[in-house]
């Protein structure tokens, strides 16, 4: 059907993220369920807004993936959503998985992000489809995304399995045409039987689903060779070329005369249609992001395939990328390539985190961190954050610090109120039990804010809006042996400070609650007010605490002056607080000078 041909009422802009819960709904999907991460946040709200469908935060992608499980034991149809490292921690669960198959169908969408835009790794997750003997969807666009979402529901159930849909950023985020369709009104499959044979797995159990893995891999490579998800597209026969995804995207803009064996279906792979194809072709490459996975399987073939430089293993693949891979000419420069100014990522002005970094710079701690917002304490001039490994993880890295090196230095671990729900009660947990002394900063903002804002348990709310129970911290926190536990607003710098002087100092497990809303997530902004600078120092204490409404306007020669924007400023007064001579004030009236 041409464009001009489409009837509008079936025509839809959508986000790969978007096309993928409108494929997942139009599929009749019961249950989504997920934990947020960038690049794949946004698909759970969106199936949320389409309705029919109980959709759900959970704690983290492990606990997602089980709630999934249940439901597709069940009968279910359901969706869970990750990105890459979010795969990570759902692995538990997915290889055995793997095993006892599924009753209603099972999709996990998984997002990778190349190059890293909001990530800490780069991840190639068709790595899992091998490994676990799961299939692997790949599309590379928002129709794809839909289409394939919806087939992914279908190869599930026919083949007993949990199907794995895989995108990258530039995927989720990008807008596209996608013609869609009402919703299918799909029936739970069968009764809720017991079949302790298929879904619990001890090893007399799991050897004989070992066996029924084996042969549905080969009925899915069968299947693999006659799909329509996998096709040829025969251009001028010099060039051929094996890419799925956004891979074929950009070798398809780069080399629009070539010949392409487009894959849909990026595990298994169809070996049959892959030496066909490159029978037809003079020579032959494999664009792919990140990890030589296609390439290593079809050279295993006995395909030659010709080499490309391992710098185009890293990051993302862009056209002129692509078509530097294979001519080994630099893509000219633009101006997109001209010099900018720097603008390095900073926390917002009026974050309530910015007191908590300040504190433990002046205290002198090794500051372990996680995965947030307030990873970005690493940066100038705040340096006060050491360590970022996963979420959760620098809970459990102040506890080996300090096991090694006791009192050395002191150690605190600063963690997100949701990254804290996520995998940082364990690490405290296993603080209290192993009798650690190491201090734990939950930074509660009130939500997920690096991902957009969403809610979870220390909230109260669901992603559906209803009311929840809301995770107290502090009993949690005593429940599991915790008794020094402080809760401080971080809008009050000496009291922050002086809350974490006295849990470092104490010899025991500590735990510091700073609590205030993220300044992005507040619904009543009251108009901050223009401060005054009356006999300044130039000491630049409050520059140092980095809020971007903040400058150094270096007014007397080259003395640091601070100037305030008043468009960024949001009132919080920590500069005023910081000022060891009270030279940022207030006016009587609350107003100053504009």
């Amino acid at each position: 059907m041409t464009d001009t041909a489409r009837d509008l009422s079936t025509v839809l802009l959508l986000s790969g993220n978007e096309a993928i819960a409108r494929g997942a709904w139009e599929a009749g999907v019961h249950l989504g369920s997920g934990y947020p991460g960038t690049p794949s946040s946004e698909i759970l709200p969106a199936l949320k807004d389409l309705g029919d469908a109980y959709v759900e935060w959970s704690v983290n992608e492990k606990v997602a993936l089980e709630v999934a499980a249940g439901a597709s034991i069940a009968g279910a149809r359901t969706l869970t959503t990750t990105k890459h490292v979010g795969l990570n921690v759902a692995a538990d669960p997915l290889f055995t998985l793997s095993y006892t198959g599924v009753e209603g169908g099972m999709v996990i969408a998984v997002a990778d992000d190349p190059s890293m835009h909001s990530s800490q790794n780069e991840q190639d997750s068709r790595n899992y489809a091998r490994a676990a003997k799961v299939p692997m969807l790949q599309p590379a666009d928002s129709q794809e995304a839909r289409d394939m979402t919806m087939r992914a529901y279908e190869i599930s159930e026919r083949f007993d399995t949990p199907v794995l849909v895989g995108v990258v950023t530039r995927i989720c985020h990008s807008d596209g045409i996608v013609e869609v369709a009402p919703r299918e009104d799909v029936e739970l499959r069968g009764d809720l039987e017991k079949q302790p044979e298929k879904f619990v797995m001890v090893p007399g159990h799991a050897r004989k689903a070992r066996v029924v893995m084996a042969e549905r891999m080969k009925k899915l490579v069968a299947f693999a060779e006659e799909t329509d998800l996998t096709r040829e597209e025969m251009g001028g026969r010099s060039l051929g070329i094996i890419a799925g995804g956004t891979a074929y995207t950009y070798a398809r803009e780069a080399f629009p005369e070539a010949s392409f064996l487009k894959l849909g279906l990026v595990w298994p792979l169809p070996p049959e249609r892959i030496l066909a194809f490159a029978e037809k072709v003079d020579r032959l490459f494999v664009v792919e992001e990140l990890d030589p996975f296609l390439t290593e399987q079809i050279s295993a073939l006995g395909v030659d395939v010709e080499e490309v430089d391992d710098r185009f293993r890293i990051g993302e693949l862009l056209p002129g990328r692509v078509r530097e891979m294979i001519t080994g000419e630099a893509p000219p420069e633009t101006d997109a390539d001209a010099d900018l100014p720097p603008r390095p990522p900073t926390l917002c002005a009026g974050c309530p985190h910015r007191s908590v970094f300040a504190a433990l710079r002046k205290l002198k701690a090794y500051v372990t961190g996680d995965i947030g917002c307030y990873t970005l304490g690493t940066l100038p001039p705040l340096e006060a954050l050491h360590t970022c490994l996963c979420m959760g993880g620098g809970v459990s890295e102040a506890h080996g610090i300090q096991k090694v090196r006791g009192h050395e230095a002191p150690v605190v671990a600063v963690i997100g109120d949701s990254t804290f729900t996520h995998t940082g009660v364990a690490g405290l947990i296993n603080i209290a039990y192993n009798a650690g002394v190491s201090t734990i900063v939950i930074m509660d903002n009130r939500t997920t804010a690096m991902t957009g804002g969403q809610v979870h348990p220390g909230v109260g709310v669901t992603l559906s809006g209803m009311p929840g129970r809301e995770l107290d911290f502090v009993k949690l926190a005593e429940a599991v042996g915790i008794e020094h536990v402080t809760v401080v607003d971080p809008y009050e710098v000496a009291e922050t400070e002086q809350a974490l002087r006295e849990a470092m100092d104490t010899a025991e497990p500590s735990v510091v609650i700073t609590r205030h809303p993220c300044i992005l997530e507040v619904e009543e902004r009251h108009p901050a007010p223009a401060l005054e600078i009356d006999a300044c120092i130039h000491c630049a204490q409050c520059i140092r605490i980095g809020c971007p409404a903040l400058s150094n306007a270096a007014a007397e020669g080259d003395k640091p002056l601070p100037a305030i924007d008043t468009v960024l400023c949001t009132g919080c007064l920590m500069c005023a607080q910081v000022c060891p001579v009270d030279a940022l004030q207030v006016p009587e009236d609350g107003e100053g000078d504009e």
